[in-house]
């Protein structure tokens, strides 16, 4: 049994607590044991993958904790002990009649206002049982008090049966660690509407897609993301820690204080310096930081923590399998060329005539025909597709018609753009690496900062971006970040670039040429910036779960529901469609 009052001074691993952290079989927190008893779920995606959210109602907790007067004759302890199996700090203990009493403050309210709750008296009965330990003394009763009703719940405490109830409870918590699997979602729908972590759970979207759209799904994936994205595009710039904002330095002399808690992301364009204090801070408090190379090249990101093995694990085991990705490079596929088509037919359509010309319905007749092959690839047919007529693999004949699809969608973009055959924007076919022209040098930039977007989404989500399933390893980008941005290349870039474009906002002081190399120069970048971040802050209606969000949100949300293709309900990933 060890103790350590809360003021001690504290060591490189600021408690012992964190230091055990480094051992194989750490000690259970009895906060662990709440979640458990609150959620099989949440004590698996807490402790086992270590994700942790803290919303409002957790700090409003935290604040009513820290505005509790102890007095002087009530103290909070850190217990552990090693025959129990637990851990845990005891915020009030104080003597009441001769005899210690463990006393807990919650902010919610009792059970119908005679009971406690069943997670909140098995942490009780947890800290008696260290306090009892510790102390050498027999403890009988602990108290519960539930300020938002006013009501003191006391319980009585036998140790013997405390003991069977926590030992019970440390089992299962063990029998959880060890498992692979994410435990299924509780059936109590009102215990996920207030959990912080129904974001990452997504609890109504497996009902919805268990119940095969039967219901409505309640929305507790948040609408929107209020951290601010940060794009630092002046060469020379740095950028520093000053308690907990960010100072940006400029070359010109000038400076720009930023909250710190009020950024999601740095996003840092070639020639930016940025400190290691700055570093450690954005680990720390969960922001992204990503550098660009000047002309646009995705270079790398930082990704806070080391959690996610379980996740990692799942994931490589469900890519290996051939039909798995067979199927969901299919649904891809299929989204990608039905968001084409449909933004092509409303494109190309004209008030003023009544049909469009021969090319461009050839061009149409030729997406609606490969929206028609991959359809009815399912099944039994995948398997007869490497047969005398294609005598491919089910994966290839896919990606074939999705790259058939594709030249067929940049071959119509001309028509779609109100530019003359000599204007400086004018479009004649994809190229890149580098890109020769100005409108192929902006739809690279923009798909450079989709795929930034899409690396931080899949490692928010705890996703290797390396091991994908429709793009193969071939160059230094990560095959699933690819995957997920085909999803979103003419919804978040595409679109709005076009749209940009049509409305005359660029100029020939926008580009640099290098030889046969065209760049978005300084002005240029800021310019496409403001147009993607924009874009992404747009709110639409999802066509599957029908609640409304982001598109920077959206992104996030696809990858999850990816991940729920083999950690839950799948079948929702790839439902996105323009309307």
């Amino acid at each position: 049994m060890e103790a350590k009052m809360t003021d001690q001074t504290e060591d490189t691993f600021q408690s012992f607590h964190h230091a055990e952290k480094t051992t194989d079989e750490p000690l259970i927190r009895v906060m662990a044991l709440h979640a458990l008893a609150y959620c099989e779920r949440l004590y698996y995606l807490e402790e086992v993958e270590e994700i942790r959210v803290a919303d409002a109602n957790v700090y409003s907790g935290r604040r009513l904790h820290d505005k509790i007067d102890k007095g002087p004759d009530i103290y909070s302890l850190e217990l552990a002990s090693e025959r129990l199996g637990i851990r845990g700090k005891i915020d009030c203990v104080k003597r009441r009649s001769g005899e210690l009493v463990v006393s807990e403050h919650k902010k919610g309210k009792s059970n119908k206002g005679e009971e406690a709750w069943p997670s909140d008296r098995l942490q009780v009965l947890a800290y008696a049982l260290l306090l009892g330990e510790h102390t050498g003394e027999q403890i009988n009763e602990a108290h519960i008090r539930y300020h938002a009703d006013n009501r003191t719940i006391k319980i009585r405490v036998s140790p013997e049966e405390a003991e069977k109830e926590v030992e019970a409870a440390v089992q299962r918590a063990w029998q959880l660690r060890s498992a692979l699997q994410r435990p299924p979602v509780t059936a109590s729908e009102y215990q996920c509407r207030t959990c912080s972590l129904a974001p990452v759970c997504l609890p109504e979207e497996e009902r919805f897609s268990e119940e095969q759209g039967d219901r409505k799904v309640q929305r507790l994936f948040p609408q929107d993301d209020e951290r601010r994205v940060i794009h630092l595009v002046e060469q020379g710039a740095s950028i520093r820690k000053d308690g907990e904002q960010f100072v940006i330095y400029l070359t010109d002399g000038t400076k720009k204080q930023l909250p710190g808690r009020q950024i999601g992301s740095l996003v840092l364009h070639g020639n930016v310096q940025i400190s290691t204090q700055c570093i450690h801070f954005c680990a720390a408090n969960n922001i992204g930081v990503h550098w660009l190379s000047f002309g646009g090249h995705y270079v790398g990101g930082l990704q806070p923590g080391s959690g996610g093995v379980q996740r990692r694990v799942r994931q490589y085991q469900a890519l290996s399998d051939p039909g798995l990705c067979r199927q969901l490079t299919r649904r891809l596929a299929l989204a990608k060329i039905e968001n084409q088509l449909r933004y092509i037919l409303r494109a190309t359509r004209d008030k003023k005539q009544d049909s469009r010309d021969k090319e461009t319905e050839l061009a149409i007749e030729q997406l609606r025909a490969s929206i028609k092959a991959l359809s009815s690839l399912d099944g039994d047919a995948a398997q007869k597709v490497e047969n005398e007529d294609t005598g491919k693999e089910p994966i290839d004949f896919i990606r074939g018609h999705e790259g058939i699809a594709g030249r067929i969608y940049f071959s119509l973009l001309p028509r779609i753009l109100k530019l003359a055959e000599d204007d400086f924007l004018a479009f004649d076919g994809r190229n890149r690496r580098p890109p020769r022209d100005p409108f192929n040098a902006m739809l690279s930039f923009g798909y450079a900062l989709l795929y930034k977007d899409c690396v931080a989404a899949l490692q928010a989500v705890g996703l290797d971006p390396s091991f994908g399933f429709m793009h193969t390893p071939r160059s230094a980008a990560y095959p699933l970040a690819l995957d997920l941005m085909d999803l979103f290349r003419l919804i978040l870039w595409d679109i709005p670039l076009i749209g940009s474009v049509n409305r005359k906002q660029w100029s020939k002081d926008d580009f640099a040429v290098t030889g046969k190399q065209v760049w978005l120069n300084a002005d240029g970048r800021r310019k496409a910036i403001s147009i993607y971040e924009s874009r992404k802050q747009e709110k639409w209606k999802h066509p599957v779960l029908n609640y409304s969000l982001s598109y920077a949100r959206t992104i996030e949300l696809e990858a999850r529901l990816l991940e729920k293709e083999w950690g839950g309900q799948p079948g929702l990933f790839a439902g996105l469609r323009l309307r």
